[in-house]
């Protein structure tokens, strides 16, 4: 093996919100191994690269995570530098660990470049924090789906301790994710948000409750969201923060 694997944040979606550390290492790539959702602005910075698509879309046709693994560590041995570019930050919910034990286990150096979480950009999009003095101090980030295989994790009992819980991969699951909360002890009347396409120009914002969580799953299209539960999202107005036009949206995060 005579290459490196890049396991590279591609952030949320907006190109301009990748970091500089991941930029630089996009145009110094021989090979890039990027995921379904990643910005063609972002891959065009690997603009002498070979690209090879390795998303996974739920619903979807998906390229098996053991494949991937197998192509990264052949790339390993033919490219001095190998990005594997996902969305999001690669440490949370984007299956990074598989990757990062196959590539060990083969010899194959591995480095790690964070990137930003939708998380965080749609705390942005929506101007509230995920934490408030005297109202929210804690955090769960969580999920509802579960892996073929894989052992019974009580997602929803964390994310009801908590003040403020972020659910990936759940809007798609709003009438069980509902439910499994109301079960867990969160009353249907708490504030929660969907957000889908954290920091693009197309995102959409719906306020709601967890009661409502499934009728507001409705005003939602293809794109990639996130369900946000919390008291901290009561004041959400989504009049003003919606919107499809990148100078208003420029507006909105300047004010």
């Amino acid at each position: 093996m005579n290459g490196t694997v890049f396991l590279v944040g591609a952030g949320p979606g907006a190109p301009d919100l990748l970091t500089l550390r991941a930029a630089r290492l996009l145009a110094q790539a021989d090979i890039v191994f990027h995921d379904a959702l990643v910005h063609p602005e972002t891959l065009a910075l690997a603009a002498p690269a070979i690209k090879i698509a390795v998303g996974k879309r739920s619903g979807k046709f998906s390229t098996a995570q053991r494949f991937i693994n197998k192509q990264l560590i052949d790339a390993a041995g033919k490219y001095q530098t190998v990005v594997r570019l996902k969305g999001g930050d690669p440490m949370l919910f984007g299956r990074a660990q598989e990757e990062i034990d196959a590539l060990i286990n083969a010899g194959v150096p591995v480095e790690i470049v964070p990137g930003i979480s939708a998380a965080f950009a749609a705390s942005a999009d929506l101007q509230c924090s995920l934490t408030r003095r005297a109202l929210a101090r804690s955090v769960v980030f969580a999920t509802p789906r579960e892996a073929a295989g894989s052992k019974h994790n009580d997602w929803a009992k964390a994310a009801a301790a908590a003040d403020t819980a972020v659910l990936y991969m759940a809007a798609g699951e709003a009438q069980r994710v509902s439910d499994a909360l109301i079960v867990s002890g969160v009353p249907p009347a708490r504030p929660a948000v969907i957000v889908e396409n954290a920091s693009g120009t197309q995102r959409k914002i719906v306020p709601t409750t967890v009661g409502d969580l499934p009728a507001a799953a409705q005003h939602v299209g293809a794109g990639p969201a996130l369900v946000m539960v919390g008291d901290v999202y009561a004041d959400v107005d989504a009049l003003n923060l919606n919107t499809d036009d990148l100078a208003a949206l420029a507006r909105i995060s300047l004010r």
